[in-house]
């Protein structure tokens, strides 16, 4: 940690780790609430408007220091990566400012409405208020996702090198890419679930106090419901996810299950002891021990039992399996010259320009097009540079994994006992009561097991920060390792402060209980 590079990387980890301790909680109460003001707005009675107005008002403080920290989060593209910043601004940047301009501020309108509008506008147009809340979350949460999808798939643009960066030419493609559709479906419906279990974890603690019972159950009826199906659906997206990895990450689909040397069937590592010794260069075992699962990650990335996957070895020297066919793609070690090659044609680009030499602008832009799909390559030294950190990697997706798989099987249970088994819910087992005991550790549970979504998403990806194009030495701004040290700082304090700020009155309000005024 004593430059510049990691520096940034931690200040953007750390404050994109704050914001999505918010935003999923956001997404998933925000249907929660938008499904239990419908119930109340059918059946009009106060127990289903109590309930709602004490879920609406947990939404609203999270909502709150939600987006105060993903304002700065927006802000350190343009302190601390820069270059990155003018780099791809004309493409980035359109997503960003859609989701400022238009889903932000209806998000916010209706907002206020939903929060402060019970006596000032008729039940339909309050219901119609909180759905539209929702939605605008989740409208915004798209354009996010657009944006970062097209960091790890960039599509719809090309290389001006009359400007020296890149810019737009199709806008939908970046809109609409398979990878960016995927993502926001699985992170939307992940954060269902989070709601979800939200819900079930603070319903179960007034089980434990033999408080406001019936609310309880009812809430865990409807936030099971939430959780349920964004479990469910998840787990689908996530295949398709793993698809899309397979076809355009191949480096990080190896680092996920830890694999060096592909093969056809391969397996899926289902649970193991990464060997940290391990490199693609020698002879070690990848695993100290591993329980795997035969052809599984054939079947997970390509639907295709006896389809071979690439390692890190493949990929390195260049062999990918691309349409069905097994095919040499281009080596590293060439794709790191190809990349000089680029760069330097950019240079003579410029020096051409620079002195109205137009043949030789025109013969350093042609050479520049040949190898600018490697650019980014060009400023590696060693074909080491360019693996993810497989260990963090590796860990990060298998507790991802487990952890799904446990929600799967807790929302699941606890639907069958809300629905068929109420007494369930209350059942002591020497005089500990069992449910809200393991609802209210799986709140931290599935907390973890969003951040370790995105921390495979973003590690994996690693080092760039455009997928080929831009790796994150060249995309940082001119700032010391000590500034940016020093607002690292700041800015954990900050953000702890805020969380806990939250907490803090969130458990005030919780304890207060439904039925009162907050």
């Amino acid at each position: 940690m004593d430059s510049v590079v990691d520096w940034s990387r931690a200040q953007f980890a750390l404050t994109a780790c704050y914001h999505w301790m918010f935003v999923p909680l956001t997404l998933g109460l925000g249907i929660v609430v938008a499904l239990l003001e419908t119930i109340y707005y059918r059946t009009r009675k106060q127990e289903w408007l109590d309930i709602c107005k004490f879920w609406m008002m947990l939404f609203g403080v999270n909502f709150a220091i939600g987006v105060a920290t993903g304002i700065i989060l927006e802000f350190e593209f343009g302190t601390n990566w820069s270059n990155y910043s003018w780099f791809v601004g004309d493409i980035f940047g359109a997503p960003l400012a859609i989701e400022g301009i238009f889903a932000f501020f209806c998000e916010s309108t209706f907002f206020a409405v939903m929060m402060f509008g019970w006596k000032k506008f008729s039940p339909g147009q309050h219901l119609a208020a909180t759905w539209l809340t929702a939605i605008g979350a989740t409208f915004s949460a798209w354009w996010i996702l657009v944006a970062n999808s097209w960091m790890q798939y960039p599509v719809g643009m090309e290389f001006s090198a009359d400007q020296m960066r890149n810019v737009m030419v199709d806008f939908w493609a970046v809109a609409f890419s398979p990878v960016a559709v995927n993502k926001f479906l699985h992170t939307v419906q992940a954060a269902w679930c989070l709601g979800g279990v939200f819900v079930l974890g603070v319903s179960s603690w007034y089980l434990l106090k033999n408080r406001h019972v019936d609310f309880a159950i009812k809430s865990i009826k409807v936030g099971g419901l939430v959780g349920l199906v964004g479990i469910l659906m998840a787990m689908l997206t996530g295949d398709g996810s793993a698809v899309q990895v397979t076809k355009t990450q191949p480096m990080k689909l190896a680092a996920m299950e830890g694999l060096y040397e592909g093969q056809e069937g391969t397996p899926l590592v289902g649970f193991g002891i990464v060997n940290p010794d391990k490199r693609y260069d020698n002879d070690e075992d990848a695993f100290l021990f591993e329980i795997s699962i035969p052809k599984g990650l054939s079947i997970l990335g390509r639907h295709d039992m006896n389809a071979f996957i690439p390692g890190i070895k493949d990929i390195i020297e260049g062999k990918d399996m691309i349409d069905g066919k097994l095919v040499n793609t281009v080596p590293y070690a060439e794709r790191i010259e190809r990349g000089k090659l680029a760069q330097h044609a950019l240079r003579e680009f410029t020096m051409a320009k620079q002195s109205g030499d137009t043949k030789a602008m025109q013969e350093a832009e042609a050479e520049l097009k040949e190898h600018y799909p490697f650019f980014g390559y060009g400023y590696f030294n060693s074909v080491d540079e360019a693996i993810p950190n497989v260990p963090m990697v590796f860990y990060f997706f298998h507790i991802m994994v487990i952890l799904g798989g446990y929600l799967l099987v807790y929302i699941l249970f606890t639907m069958f006992m809300a629905y068929k088994r109420p007494e369930w819910l209350t059942f002591r087992w020497k005089n500990i009561m069992l449910f809200p005991v393991v609802a209210l550790l799986s709140i931290p549970l599935v907390y973890i097991c969003h951040q370790c979504g995105w921390a495979v998403a973003e590690v994996g990806r690693q080092p760039w920060t455009i997928q080929d194009i831009l790796p994150v030495q060249a995309a940082i701004s001119s700032l010391s390792a000590s500034n940016v040290m020093t607002t690292f700082i700041i800015f954990a304090v900050l953000f702890t402060i805020l969380l806990i700020a939250e907490v803090g009155i969130m458990v005030k309000q919780i304890k207060k209980g439904p039925g009162t005024e907050h």
